[in-house]
């Protein structure tokens, strides 16, 4: 696939990212703007993903926000069903939407803890590439990047849901390359590290949580957390053609954690 150096990396791209009102989902969806996507924006947050939408146009960019439950099957289709009636084609999503663990060890985790985090962070990434797929193909192929996480290789204390969820995003990715890369449709994994976002503050503020912050900043090889953007411009390369051939990968983008 021929890449062009003097074009935006996105340049008209139609890029769909979940959980676009949060931390990283925010700056991501700035990062991948100022790359030239033409971008739907999703999360459960419609003030703040309104907002967000907004504030990109009066920059000169071209984005939509439609709401979505990713609890619901139904709303996944809808949002899919909402990208390709509103630009015709779909080029690249970006499943970033998840919810953090819930500091408890496995034991005193209930079924319907167990059965929320499973569903937002694993159930909704399959149900997105159940539904992002034949619209790609629809115009010759895409490409998907879901976000894991570190926690999808190794785990800490008290995570059991977060860390199985994560775990399994990394096997649905794989699973989905393999399925779908000869069509043209390539899917990746993000691994973050601890990255700076508002839900890095909660956890902070978390009694169970707080003491493993600054152990696992000193894991971190370059000593200190990531900035959201820092995620975006990961997602923007491998949603670009400049990643043509990178597919089924977990990529790591923690500071060197997992190799510490």
């Amino acid at each position: 696939m021929e890449f062009d150096a003097m074009r935006p990396i996105l340049d008209g791209k139609v890029v769909l990212v979940t959980g676009g009102a949060g931390g990283i989902g925010t700056a991501a969806c700035t990062v991948l703007a100022q790359a030239g996507a033409r971008l739907v924006i999703s999360d459960i947050a419609q003030e703040t993903g309104h907002n967000i939408a907004n504030a990109l146009c009066d920059q000169g960019h071209e984005a939509i926000f439609v709401p979505a439950d990713l609890s619901s099957e139904v709303a996944i289709e809808r949002l899919v069903a909402e990208t390709m009636s509103r630009f015709g084609r779909l080029d690249g999503a970006f499943n970033n939407a998840g919810m953090e663990q819930g500091n408890t060890p496995l034991d005193k985790i209930t079924l319907s803890q167990w059965d929320r985090v499973i569903q937002i962070d694993l159930t909704a990434v399959f149900l997105c590439i159940k539904y992002q797929v034949p619209a790609m193909l629809q115009n010759g192929g895409g490409s998907i990047v879901n976000t894991a996480s570190g926690l999808g290789q190794i785990a800490i204390p008290n995570a059991a849901e977060y860390v199985a969820a994560k775990h399994g995003v990394i096997g649905i990715t794989r699973a989905a390359a393999a399925d779908y890369g000869a069509m043209g449709v390539r899917v990746n994994a993000l691994l973050p590290g601890i990255v700076r976002t508002p839900m890095l503050e909660r956890l902070s503020n978390d009694a169970s949580f707080s003491p493993l912050i600054e152990k696992m900043k000193m894991r971190h090889m370059m000593q200190r957390f990531a900035e959201p953007h820092e995620i975006g411009e990961a997602a923007k390369w491998l949603l670009s053609d400049g990643a043509s051939f990178v597919n089924g990968v977990a990529l790591a983008v923690d500071g060197g954690a997992l190799a510490n």
